[in-house]
């Protein structure tokens, strides 16, 4: 048996990984998930949350996943993410400015559409800047300047 799993993480925009990893932990429809090379073949939903990647050399990548579908097959996970972006790349500004917006809009909402819409885009701002705050504790983000 193979020590590594091929592991491609997708958003709609780019291609952020394509390599082989030890494992993967990733929030999922019921639950935290690890995946290992041999896993079952699955098919889930993506929960909003971190993609943790243990790579062949043992060090690790962090990114931030908003949404998707993860498929698995016994040597190779797919994460086809509906947005996706490693620790490094986010902007704490702009999730802050996200939450604001989302919170005025969540106040005015007129109908129950807009009301859902504004109360998913602040519960992904806030993933975010919880997501950014636990990679700077864990070393994993440098703040943009």
């Amino acid at each position: 048996m193979s020590h590594t799993i091929l592991c491609d993480i997708v958003s709609v925009e780019r291609t952020l990984y394509s390599n082989p990893v030890q494992y993967v932990v990733v929030k999922a429809e019921f639950g935290e998930v690890g995946i290992y090379p041999g896993h079952a073949p699955l098919l889930t939903v993506l929960k909003t949350g971190s993609a943790r990647l243990v790579k062949e050399d043992g060090s690790e990548e962090i990114l931030f996943i908003s949404g998707g579908f993860m498929e698995v097959q016994p040597h190779k996970v797919i994460l086809l993410a509906d947005f996706a972006e490693r620790a490094g790349e986010l902007d704490m500004e702009e999730a802050l400015a996200a939450k604001q917006h989302a919170e005025e809009h969540l106040g005015s909402s007129s109908n129950e559409l807009d009301h859902t819409r504004a109360l998913k885009e602040l519960n992904e701002a806030v993933a975010r800047i919880k997501f950014i705050e636990q990679s700077r504790k864990k070393g994993f983000f440098v703040d943009k300047k």
